[in-house]
């Protein structure tokens, strides 16, 4: 009877010490694979796709740089100090396609949570689309939402297509608003700049602006004329409010994980850029956030 328990117990110590070792270059073989998936982003270089007239997100003229830019420089500096290469190309349908996988660069620096066409880094600013009207304007003292009765028969700017559209349908408010385009070659137009250009003019009353957008052109040539108010209050269908991120390849997942620290690391310094471009930064009680988070 011995013989055969001991005969047995090593038969059984001979498999586990099998299984654990599959297990083990198992676990090898996963860590190899990601780190072959990882090597596809090259580190000696930062590679951005961008577009390169999309004020004050992304610019090519250096110059004249936008918030993504300068954030793009924080990362590269966390990564050793490496140069920033960008791939330029229109933020239009088929960006991700010719710039991120095609493999030409590795990294969107402004991106939505939650759109499947990239994986998301985690978020490092919220923001909000915001109504914009003169400071000094009759009847608009206290407005934070679009529901609000005094905004009926007023003229406002709405982008259209976006989010503020469904809402202003909903308050009754289409009838007498001034659509500007969304798509459009931001290298010869700029509907967020002429749609300020109008509230100052008197064309419109208001306007309904992503908050990047409305706080970078309401504050152009040094002016603090114009108020930005956040609508935080319109419900969530649709959203008014999104957490930006940065864009990876969905096979790129140590590379997010790289980003998701420097982002923690530099987050402060991150804010800084942000609130110097102006951008209505919302923390997550729905509260602005006016100085950067240590």
């Amino acid at each position: 009877m011995k013989p055969r328990m001991h005969a047995s117990m090593a038969s059984w110590q001979r498999s586990g010490a099998i299984a654990f070792a599959a297990l083990l270059l198992g676990g090898v073989a996963a860590e190899a694979a990601e780190g072959t998936r990882a090597d596809l982003v090259n580190r000696s270089v930062l590679r951005v796709c961008a577009d390169p007239a999309n004020l004050p997100f992304s610019s090519d003229d250096p110059e004249k740089p936008g918030f993504e830019n300068k954030i793009a420089e924080i990362v590269a500096e966390e990564m050793g100090g490496i140069a920033v290469e960008h791939t330029w190309f229109p933020q239009a349908t088929g960006f991700i396609r010719r710039t991120l996988s095609s493999k030409v660069c590795d990294l969107v620096v402004g991106f939505a949570q939650g759109d499947e066409l990239v994986l998301n880094t985690n978020h490092y600013y919220r923001s909000a689309y915001a109504l914009v009207f003169k400071k000094n304007a009759a009847g608009f003292e206290g407005i934070d939402q679009l529901s609000d009765a005094r905004l009926k028969g007023k003229r406002i700017g709405i982008v259209a297509g976006t989010p503020p559209a469904t809402v202003m349908n909903r308050a009754g408010l289409l009838g007498s608003a001034k659509p500007y385009h969304l798509f459009v070659d931001r290298r010869y137009d700029s509907p967020a700049e002429l749609m300020v250009k109008d509230i100052r003019s008197g064309d419109i009353d208001a306007g309904i602006l992503w908050g990047p957008n409305a706080g970078y052109f309401a504050s152009q040539g040094g002016k603090d004329d114009l108020a930005i108010v956040p609508l935080l209050k319109e419900g969530r269908q649709p959203p008014m409010t999104f957490r930006i991120t940065m864009g990876v390849r969905q096979s790129d997942i140590q590379w997010k994980r790289e980003l998701n620290d420097i982002i923690k690391k530099r987050q402060g310094d991150i804010d800084q850029v942000l609130l110097d471009f102006k951008v209505p930064i919302i923390d997550e009680k729905d509260q602005l956030i006016t100085s950067a988070r240590k």
